[in-house]
């Protein structure tokens, strides 16, 4: 269930919160790497992001849980000029792989994060309902 507190804006692109029961699912920050080879094979903030939610697709699926069942996603970057640059191509990715769902997020602006040549961080909750 959707919450969306009576008189306030609709928000654009993310949820303002969500009430859900089920199977809980966490999935630890993931970059835009390849997670086979633990490389980044590029330096482009949009096509990591895509890497990032394909990777949390990945454990989703090893959860039995697919996009539809996030309940809140996290994100961290380095660069908030750069993440505005690219907001198109990354709205294009994250459809493109998430799909419509639009669960709660909260984006961050950090100084760095462990792996050098990472620009976005991305942690995720998900939620099955119960059958």
């Amino acid at each position: 269930m959707i919450l969306q507190p009576e008189g306030w804006a609709a928000p654009v692109g993310y949820s303002n919160g969500v009430a859900v029961q089920g199977r809980q699912v966490y999935i630890a920050g993931q970059v835009g790497w390849n997670p086979a080879t633990c490389r980044f094979e590029t330096d482009d903030l949009a096509a990591q992001v895509r890497q990032a939610l394909e990777n949390i697709v990945a454990v989703l699926k090893e959860a039995g849980a697919e996009p539809s069942h996030l309940v809140r996603l996290t994100w961290y970057i380095v660069d908030k000029a750069a993440y505005i640059a690219a907001r198109r191509e990354i709205g294009h990715a994250y459809k493109e792989v998430i799909g419509r769902h639009y669960p709660p997020m909260s984006l961050m602006v950090v100084a760095a994060l462990l792996e050098d040549r990472a620009l976005v961080e991305i942690e995720a909750t998900a939620v099955m309902p119960e059958e």
